[in-house]
């Protein structure tokens, strides 16, 4: 049975999070736990000099969002199919955000954070919202990020983006490599570089790693050399008809240039390519 925590702010881009989870995960028994968290906000609290008593905060942020959430079940049991594997919780806290998302994610000992990502708007340099951004990159749980415009198909193949330069270990690779044979998904290891140069040693050992941890799936290497690395993965997305995109959040040096740029209005992955970011645990 795996936990699943679907963090949502009652947008249709959340919803859209929520139904891209309930069809991924569809053949698996899971329970589900529809988060909403009234962001704890000093300068709000004092604003509003009467939120100071747990009734207080009870009548201004808990109850309206249980109504919401209660709304949210009834959604998902008009416009979803019925799923006999599948459990659904409903989950509010006034919290700082990710506070919020570590004590649950503990708590309830959540496999995977499914949540949606908001593009540009409004954004200089996160092109995936600074919500999503800070639960991929402070919060140690496999996180699959929905863009706006996703739309759920089983994928067929899954570009794993790595400079070659750590190497990872078998709990670290176990949920793309679930994903990969429960959607019998063929994997496009992807290196980009920005010169010519041959991996050194160290590269050579990891990629060999690699090898031998993906020996029995479909796999390959594919090798781009560009000086932007967010021109190359939009290249080879398109070019190959990738359905998911996924990476180590240690790999900083992806990691970085993939989801904090400015260059957002040229990049459409992502607004339609959902990203799986997995996590060493410690």
């Amino acid at each position: 049975m795996k936990n699943i925590l679907l963090p949502t702010d009652f947008s249709e881009n959340s919803w859209n999070a929520i139904r891209y989870a309930l069809s991924f995960f569809e053949k698996q028994p899971c329970n589900f736990y529809v988060l909403h968290v009234s962001a704890l906000n000093y300068n709000m609290a004092s604003d509003v000099p009467h939120l100071t008593t747990q009734d207080a905060i009870d009548d201004f942020f808990i109850k309206p969002a249980k109504r919401k959430l209660r709304g949210v079940l009834e959604r998902i049991s008009t416009e979803v199919p019925s799923n006999k594997n599948h459990k659904f919780f409903t989950l509010t806290d006034y919290n700082f955000f990710i506070e919020s998302i570590r004590t649950h994610v503990d708590q309830y000992k959540i496999d995977f954070i499914v949540m949606g990502t908001k593009g540009a708007s409004g954004l200089k340099k996160i092109i995936i919202g600074s919500n999503t951004g800070d639960v991929i990159t402070k919060v140690k749980c496999t996180t699959l990020a929905i863009p706006e415009n996703a739309t759920f198909k089983e994928p067929d193949e899954i570009a794993f983006l790595t400079d070659f330069s750590i190497s990872y270990d078998i709990e670290v690779l176990h949920p793309l490599t679930e994903i990969l044979e429960q959607q019998k998904a063929a994997l496009k290891i992807l290196h980009i570089k920005k010169n010519s140069a041959d991996l050194d040693n160290t590269q050579n050992k990891n990629k060999g790693l690699l090898e031998d941890y993906f020996n029995h799936l479909d796999y390959d290497f594919h090798f781009v050399t560009s000086k932007k690395i967010e021109d190359a993965l939009q290249c080879f997305v398109e070019s190959r008809h990738i359905d998911m995109v996924c990476m180590v959040a240690k790999n900083l040096n992806y990691f970085q240039q993939i989801f904090y740029h400015n260059k957002v209005e040229a990049i459409s992955y992502h607004t339609e390519i959902p990203f799986l970011v997995v996590h060493e645990k410690n």
